[in-house]
């Protein structure tokens, strides 16, 4: 094996492996993922009913509590579940919400490195190991691989249509049009099922494959669109009609209208138009020479500019058009990055490739070896533990049950309180205690979210323990039924942001040497500490900047409750 091959296999397996740490080292979900993830968590407790099936679901799942603006498939969570059996047959211990995320991780994984491989097709090698060194030193694509947000069950369907219409040079004009046929089909039942955004990318990839004469209406448009179609209704149709006991139900079609048509979204921020060519494209690819330089060289090079051409007309337009809906979020265009990727990697490509014959390329490909270094320092080593410092409610509810005693008096009943940010920051039905364990007590926990109810001294009196933010919801707990009944037992901290340091200031670090502890040992924070502190002395002077954590959840427990 050459060490271009030996270099190329290394990153094949750093995709997987880096989607995997960034799940170990941040398990927990937030807010955005909720609905997702309680599925999943319904299915796998309570089975799929077939009988009495509307008062099973209304009974035990969380969506008919806690719906939602709108509805939200159901077609994700079950097939998440359904791949998730035979390990749990095998392991029943095995922590489900980490088997669950792992397993969308991994086909997210697969289908990125399925994406290089064409790419070393089209481009070459050197193209795919620029691709693979841009894409593990990116942050959002690996942190959020595992995360079941909509976007992200969608994510992997796209890059694979992405993969497929990539113009390999070996290919025959009949294979390339099934490739199309396919891709197009593919994101026709993703954007059906689980983001309605994805009609735009569809709509811009088809025309531009159209205007230049690879595939035609009748022979691949007509057909791609029918069975994709087809497939995406029915499938997302008979799933969600039944779990929310609507028919026919079309949750994608609910979500267009209310965002788009009533325009609802606006109710969550709006941002300019030009949001995503300066804020968010950017970020996710967080290396700036990928944009700056490897795109720019790419376009402008005769022997990359079709390829790029290919890749980066669909995108960019996607972006434009999608710039007119007012509420912005960088995971509604994450479907663009393993094509902007791929061309910044031509071109980082063709300025490596040519170091030799030029001061200029070679200055250059010493600084794309840099700034990609650069990157993933960046994006493993700080952006990912200041992320994994933001599940304040999930460690509160851990401290919780390893080490609660329930009230002597009431012992085989035990009442928390989630509060709003606990239940934002990580509690999900996954970390519950069951509701029925025959030698412990049966643990009850309680979400409600109604200013009136809650302003109620009595409403408090129902409750063990509670788990609410420092403040105003503090201070109604501690004061509903006298100082005297409820007292703070413990405080967890959180993700405030990042303290700089200047010269003089003691390094603290306390967020990156657990993780650094975790994943490389004590041997690894002693040496983190050596480099850190010459770092600070020969580079930057004093200055440095490390993770802020703050109070950001305390447990409270009534009298007679003892301390966490």
């Amino acid at each position: 094996m050459s060490g271009r091959d030996a270099v190329y296999v290394l990153l094949l397996a750093a995709v997987p492996a880096l989607i995997l740490l960034h799940l170990v080292v941040a398990p927990y979900t937030k807010v955005e993922e909720s609905f997702h993830i309680q599925a999943i968590h319904d299915i796998l407790a309570y089975g799929i009913p077939t009988s009495n099936v509307s008062e099973t679901l209304r009974a035990d799942y969380d969506h008919f509590t806690f719906p939602g603006a709108v509805p939200r498939t159901f077609v994700g969570a079950a097939l998440l579940t359904g791949l998730a059996r035979p390990f749990i047959g095998l392991q029943h211990s095995v922590d489900r919400q980490l088997l669950v995320r792992a397993i969308l991780g991994l086909f997210n994984a697969a289908s990125l490195l399925s994406f290089a491989g064409g790419l070393r097709r089209t481009a070459g090698k050197t193209t795919a190991i620029w691709y693979l060194l841009f894409q593990s030193s990116q942050f959002h694509v690996l942190y959020y691989a595992s995360r079941t947000l909509s976007n992200m069950f969608a994510f992997g369907m796209t890059t694979l249509a992405l993969r497929y219409l990539l113009p390999e040079p070996s290919l025959s004009t009949a294979a390339y049009r099934r490739r199309s046929r396919l891709a197009l089909c593919l994101l026709t039942v993703a954007g059906i099922i689980f983001r309605s955004e994805l009609a735009i990318f569809l709509a811009t990839n088809t025309i531009f494959l159209f205007a230049t004469r690879r595939i035609s209406i009748l022979h691949e448009i007509i057909p791609a669109g029918i069975v994709g179609l087809v497939i995406g209704l029915t499938t997302t149709v008979v799933v969600d009609s039944f779990f929310w006991q609507q028919f026919p139900l079309w949750p994608e079609f609910e979500a267009f209208k209310f965002n788009v048509i009533h325009g609802q979204a606006s109710a969550w921020g709006i941002d300019p138009w030009y949001f995503y060519f300066i804020n968010a494209v950017p970020r996710l690819l967080l290396n700036p020479l990928t944009y700056l330089v490897g795109i720019p060289i790419s376009l402008l090079q005769p022997a990359t500019r079709s390829v790029a051409a290919s890749l980066l007309i669909p995108s960019l337009v996607f972006l434009a058009i999608y710039s007119a809906q007012p509420h912005k979020e960088w995971r509604f265009v994450i479907y663009t990055i393993p094509a902007l990727t791929a061309v910044s990697a031509q071109g980082a490509s063709y300025i490596w490739t040519h170091r030799a014959k030029s001061i200029i390329y070679c200055l250059l490909s010493l600084a794309l070896l840099a700034s990609t270094l650069a990157s993933f320092i960046v994006s493993t080593f700080v952006l990912l533990p200041a992320s994994s410092a933001n599940y304040p409610g999930a460690h509160a509810l851990h401290a919780l049950h390893n080490h609660a005693i329930p009230p002597s008096d009431n012992a085989a009943n035990v009442s928390v309180y989630l509060g709003n940010l606990a239940c934002q920051t990580g509690v999900t039905r996954f970390l519950q205690f069951p509701t029925s364990q025959s030698d412990s007590p049966i643990w009850n926990y309680d979400k409600t979210e109604s200013p009136l109810l809650k302003s109620d001294p009595t409403f408090w009196s129902h409750f063990d323990y509670a788990l609410v933010e420092p403040g105003e919801e503090a201070e109604l707990v501690l004061s509903s039924s006298g100082a005297e009944k409820w007292r703070p037992i413990d405080s967890v901290p959180g993700f405030a942001g990042l303290r700089v340091l200047r010269p003089g200031d003691e390094a603290i670090g306390t967020v990156e040497r657990n993780f650094l502890g975790y994943v490389v040992g004590d041997r690894g924070v002693e040496i983190w500490s050596r480099v850190r502190e010459l770092a600070r002395r020969m580079v930057t002077r004093g200055w440095w900047v490390e993770v802020r954590m703050e109070s950001k959840i305390l447990i409270l427990g009534r009298d007679g409750v003892e301390n966490v």
